[in-house]
């Protein structure tokens, strides 16, 4: 009897109960199918069926009866891979899976990424007959899985080091000390005699081989039988020959040609100490580049104070609701995203946004979990929790980035795919090269030389040269406030000719405020000025009365009121008539403007809006409104052109307004005066001209340029739309991070080179080493010991080289 299996799929194009019905009996006709059920709210399809029906029978089923079945995208975590070339195993072990579109395998995360439609078990299954251990990574919040594993393997590695050097050193003394001091080898003879010490050494390699190195054998032979060897084939292969012929010579020399009788316990014993040396540095050196991560999931508090009847109520994170009312004390940490509803303090928002200065919170400012409320204490009521929070949000970029390729990895992996089998193949030409054409014992050396390029040449350090880079180099960003939402954005910015910005709200601060009030005793008439705009919606008449307030005036109230469409405003305040708005208004109502006619032309030169006052007939003054720039943008302007990058502006503003700003910034190209698509063609005609655009913006009309841009960077303190648009987002107002996440980008893109160079190089270059080239020439060989000491090496420097990246510094002044 066949087993009943399950298979859930998701369906769209379905917009009736008909669609139900003709998807239902499609699926019915099917051999093997017992049920059905399909859910039009659900766009669900659930079915029941024998173990003979294939998934991508019923998805193609579907599709003939008119309906999609859309891909879905897993994560699967990995155990196991230990090289390059288990990733590229992985992988291609995922893309034969029937419905898998892309499959990304991370090393240095242990993660694969899978669009697909198929189920979440096949991908599984294939990557368990590739040889390695996986699950399904469960829940979208972060957690600290991947922290706790590595420190456990960590731990693991290292008592496993403690005891294979344990059992290593006496073994390394008895054998090599001989070769290396007379009276060693003479002490040796006169005790316990050459014979002894070689079942000794015998006995030690053994328990160092089926104790702290047997996790190479397990894992190396399986690989290599299926035809897919791997680092562990490499050490396995090696050791196993070395240990072998040792113990052939321990125990039946007579089966070997005179003078090659010869015992290489140290070098099988030391490599798997050495190994093991090298893969513990790298665990530690791994959880190292993960540590930005780490950090922000410790500033998640476990524990809220809520206030429920009255009482001060200490709950946990996971059981507050939306709504909820929470205290937040003076020194402690925000525990969810929320508005205030009553108190005032300075919360650091340091790790969100990067910048050091506290940020004041009043009755209806957003605070965000995490964050370190300073002074005073805080009631606020939830607005978001668990994976929902700016914080929690941040963390899954952060680990997506970090967790996915940059195009050039594609070409290593491509590599390394072919190296194990290619180093096998030189190994084994090597042995044939000695044992027929080398010096007397040829079997030795043949064997010894052979060994060596088996274990110099494990790609270890090919596999972490690039994750490595861009797990700290991300981290690194966003603890300066720069989110690589996609790690292609990582390495185009470096590519980068010109960055374009949008104005309002990104060049400058998007809020008018007032910025010049001209004429005599201005705060008599500047309070019947904003008496009267406080009845305007205007953003310009919000100024004006927020302006007036700062000043400490007490707005009067107002007899009439008339909005002027196009001119301004007038009205009565205080028994007096006034009128506010253009100098054409000024004109219709005969009022004469000559006295301040020169001071406005000039204020309005300066891309600021000029507001003529006039009361009782007559002209009092002038208020000058502007759109102020933002402090940061200067420094960035200049920052950029000091690195040769020219500087754009695209705005919907008149031309005027835009090149006042342009001149005040030195921006080198404007585009004014243009709807959100034009932003488009501008962006395109600026990419002809320059090459790579980066586009900056931050409301809902940049969206189009965003997406139109090579790498379109938002302000995070902006729209969702233009946020998810999208490459790189910054959590600060500040534009520095424009030119921070460029100088992010150069700096890890040239570490990812230096990693990858120094990978292929080192192996490039020491594998003919390995096979002996330089013993015609100086008599040099490469004893299998210094090889797996440098081998792991590799790995170490690899690791520590991309860890420089923590060190990167912001570009100029944050403001």
């Amino acid at each position: 009897m066949s087993e009943t299996n399950r298979t859930a799929l998701q369906i769209e194009g379905m917009t009736c109960a008909s669609c139900v019905g003709r998807v239902e009996k499609a699926l019915q006709n099917l051999p093997g199918v017992t049920r059905v059920s399909v859910n039009l709210a659900t766009e669900r399809a659930d079915i029941e069926h024998d173990s003979s029906l294939d998934r991508h029978k019923m998805i193609e089923t579907i599709e003939n009866a008119g309906y999609d079945v859309p891909e879905q995208t897993y994560e699967l975590e990995i155990e196991g891979m230990t090289c390059a070339s288990c990733v590229g195993r992985a992988e291609k072990a995922l893309l034969a899976v029937p419905g898998v579109s892309e499959a990304s395998v991370n090393l240095a995360t242990e993660r694969a990424t899978i669009k697909a439609r198929a189920s979440v078990e096949s991908l599984i299954e294939a990557v368990e007959n590739a040889g390695y251990d996986a699950k399904e990574r469960q829940g979208s919040a972060p957690s600290q899985d991947m922290t706790e594993k590595r420190e456990e393997e960590a731990r693991g590695l290292k008592r496993e080091l403690i005891i294979a050097a344990a059992l290593a050193l006496p073994v390394f003394v008895l054998e090599m000390g001989s070769h290396m001091i007379p009276g060693v080898h003479e002490l040796i003879m006169n005790t316990i005699g050459m014979r002894t010490s070689w079942i000794i050494q015998f006995v030690l390699t053994t328990l160092v081989l089926v104790g702290p190195g047997r996790t190479f054998y397990i894992k190396g032979f399986p690989a290599l039988f299926k035809g897919a060897p791997d680092m562990n084939s490499l050490v396995a292969l090696g050791t196993a020959a070395a240990y072998g012929f040792s113990v052939v010579a321990t125990f039946f020399s007579g089966l070997l040609p005179e003078g090659t009788v010869n015992v290489y316990y140290e070098a099988a014993a030391v490599i798997v100490g050495l190994i093991l040396l090298g893969r513990y540095l790298e665990a530690r050196a791994k959880g190292r580049t993960s540590e930005a991560i780490q950090r922000l999931i410790k500033l998640q508090p476990k524990t809220a104070t809520v206030l429920r009847d009255g009482s001060e109520v200490e709950v946990e994170i996971a059981d507050l609701s939306l709504g909820d009312l929470i205290l937040v004390k003076p020194g402690s940490r925000v525990p969810v995203d929320g508005l205030v509803e009553s108190g005032q303090s300075w919360v650091d928002e340091s790790m969100l946004t990067g910048e050091p200065v506290p940020v004041q919170k009043e009755s209806g400012s957003e605070v965000f979990g995490g964050t370190v409320n300073q002074k005073g204490a805080l009631r606020i009521k939830a607005s978001a929790l668990g994976s929902d929070t700016v914080l929690s949000q941040i963390i899954r970029m952060v680990e997506e980035a970090q967790g996915s390729k940059l195009p050039i990895q594609a070409t290593v992996d491509k590599v390394t795919m072919w190296f194990v089998p290619a180093v096998m193949s030189v190994a084994l030409i090597t042995f044939l090269v000695w044992f027929f054409f080398g010096p007397e014992p040829a079997l030795t050396f043949g064997l010894v030389n052979a060994v060596a390029v088996l274990i110099i040449a494990c790609p270890c350090a090919m596999g972490l040269a690039t994750p490595t880079s861009i797990m700290v180099g991300t981290g690194r960003g966003a603890e300066m406030g720069v989110l690589f939402r996609r790690s292609d954005a990582l390495q185009r910015l470096k590519e980068v000719k010109v960055v374009a910005f949008d104005k309002t709200g990104t060049l400058t601060e998007g809020k008018p405020q007032v910025v010049d009030v001209v004429g005599p005793d201005s705060e008599s008439w500047l309070r019947l000025a904003a008496s009267l705009e406080a009845s305007s919606e205007h953003p310009i008449a919000g100024a004006v009365v927020t302006h007036a307030k700062n000043k400490g005036l007490e707005l009067q109230e107002i007899g009439e009121f008339e909005s002027l469409t196009g001119l301004g405003i007038k009205g009565v305040v205080d028994t007096k008539s006034v009128l506010v708005g253009a100098e054409r208004l000024m004109t219709q109502s005969e009022i004469d403007v000559a006295q301040f006619k020169d001071r406005a032309q000039s204020l309005s030169d300066e891309a600021k809006t000029v507001l003529f006052v006039a009361v009782e007939g007559e002209l009092v003054g002038l208020v000058a409104v502007a759109d102020k720039i933002k402090e940061s943008a200067r420094d960035t302007v200049k920052v950029l052109h000091d690195m040769g990058i020219k500087v754009a502006m695209i705005t919907g503003d008149n031309a005027g307004t835009a090149n006042a700003v342009a001149k005040a910034l030195d921006i080198d190209d404007v585009v004014a005066g243009v709807m959100p698509n034009g932003k488009v063609d501008a962006v395109k005609s600026l990419q002809e001209a320059h090459g790579v655009l980066a586009f900056v913006g931050d409301g809902i009309n940049d969206a189009p340029a965003l997406a139109q841009s090579d790498i379109g960077v938002a302000i995070g303190t902006g729209t969702d739309v233009a946020i998810e648009a999208a490459d790189v987002v910054l959590m600060t107002s500040s534009l520095q991070g424009v030119a921070n996440a460029i100088h992010i980008s150069t700096s890890t893109i040239r570490n990812i080179h230096q990693n990858l160079f120094w990978a292929f190089a080192y192996n490039t270059a020491l594998i003919p080493v390995a096979a002996g080239v330089l013993y015609p020439i100086s008599g040099t060989l490469l004893s299998p010991l210094f090889a797996a000491g440098a081998m792991a090496l590799s790995s170490v420097f690899v690791l520590s080289n991309a860890l420089r990246l923590k060190k990167i510094q912001p570009l100029g002044a944050q403001a």
